[in-house]
């Protein structure tokens, strides 16, 4: 049976400003450090722009705490400021660009999720900027 998706919930990989990591680095700290299965997230999107494939979406997630049989996670690379790790906007324009075309196609797929960031589910400051604001009005229709 399918998972029934009613979130799509946004994360940052919490590391500063303009650091070159890859999706297969936070899999790397997931197995290794949390002794995980998997990476946490089904997408990552790196400095660049470019989109890699995590988790299968046909598997729970593991990045959201009582949220992950029901969501997707996507997360962005970057965060935190550079110089003293506060939470901090990073988003390239490439990136921006790339995670409203990805959340877009979600929409296509589970038109009934609700994109929302981290931070409306917890008590940490990811995503950095308000996800659920941000793209409160994005519809599937807008590809």
């Amino acid at each position: 049976m399918a998972r029934q998706i009613e979130k799509i919930i946004v994360h940052c990989s919490a590391t500063p400003e303009g650091r070159d990591v890859k999706m297969e680095d936070i899999k790397r700290w997931h197995v290794e450090d949390n002794g995980w299965s998997d990476i946490g997230y089904h997408w990552v999107i790196e400095l660049d722009g470019s989109i890699a494939k995590g988790r299968p979406e046909s598997r729970s997630g593991a990045h959201a705490k009582g949220y992950n049989s029901s969501s997707v996670g996507v997360c962005y690379i970057g965060g935190v400021d550079d110089s003293d790790g506060i939470p901090k906007d990073t988003r390239t324009e490439k990136q921006k660009e790339t995670l409203r075309c990805l959340l877009i196609d979600l929409l296509v797929r589970y038109p009934d999720a609700e994109i929302i960031g981290h931070r409306d589910v917890s008590s940490k400051a990811c995503p950095s900027f308000d996800a659920k604001a941000e793209y409160s009005g994005l519809e599937p229709e807008q590809v």
